[in-house]
């Protein structure tokens, strides 16, 4: 096997997305051959060992891809481990028995669809700025915004980050609102909403490209059909 990027070697290995891993190696987490690696390192995995702090070594072949979704609660973050030890999504897989990692975030008090798996191919291209996947959400919100305010979501609103793409509404009832974007900027549905004067009471991500959140129950899990599995693929 020849030398690769070690955040490549590590996303294939299960560790997390590229750039996840890229955080790791820049922290002083990552080391090769117990030497302290740094960001733009090359490694063999038949020939070097690759240790991730916190993680463990860096296996030559993962033998299984697992791909579930899982309907997140409120109150939890959305990453492996939290420096402010607050209880993260891993809680709810931890009897997976082999290592998977959240793609994406979702906010603390954000609740729904969140994926988990150890294909770091596949996170990689679904959190690539390119991919343009339709993220979709239900607010409940303190007033029901007009026809204007529609408006403005449907055509982009002026963030403190810039202009959003524009966004697909739908009012479903009073005080309830559908949004879908494609973009994945921090608490961007809520700032949005914000932005044209609704507050946000509860969110909820019901569905993320071809994988819809349906039935499944508050903190569980399920796994991802082979048909769900190639649609993300096809992304």
């Amino acid at each position: 096997m020849t030398a690769e990027r070690l955040q490549k070697l590590m996303a294939s290995g299960g560790v997390g997305s590229r750039r996840y891993c890229e955080s790791l190696i820049t922290g002083g987490r990552v080391k090769v051959n117990g030497r302290v690696a740094s960001l733009g390192d090359k490694a063999d995995l038949d020939s070097d060992d690759i240790e991730v702090v916190g993680w463990g070594k860096l296996a030559k072949a993962v033998a299984e891809r697992i791909y579930v979704v899982l309907n997140k609660p409120r109150g939890f973050v959305s990453t492996v481990k939290d420096q402010a030890d607050r209880p993260t999504v891993m809680e709810f897989v931890k009897d997976i028995p082999t290592r998977v990692y959240p793609v994406g975030r979702l906010d603390r008090d954000t609740e729904g669809l969140l994926i988990f798996t150890n294909d770091g191919e596949l996170t990689n291209k679904l959190l690539h700025p390119s991919s343009l996947i339709d993220k979709v959400y239900v607010a409940n919100v303190d007033v029901t915004p007009g026809e204007r305010e529609v408006r403005f979501l449907e055509e982009g609103i002026c963030l403190d980050d810039g202009w959003t793409a524009p966004a697909k509404v739908k009012i479903l009832a009073e005080n309830i609102v559908q949004i879908t974007i494609h973009e994945g900027r921090k608490r961007q549905v809520r700032r949005m909403l914000a932005a044209v004067g609704c507050k946000v009471k509860k969110l909820e991500r019901i569905k993320l490209g071809p994988i819809n959140l349906g039935n499944l129950p508050r903190g569980k899990y399920r796994r991802l059909s082979e048909s769900e599995i190639k649609a993300l693929k096809k992304l």
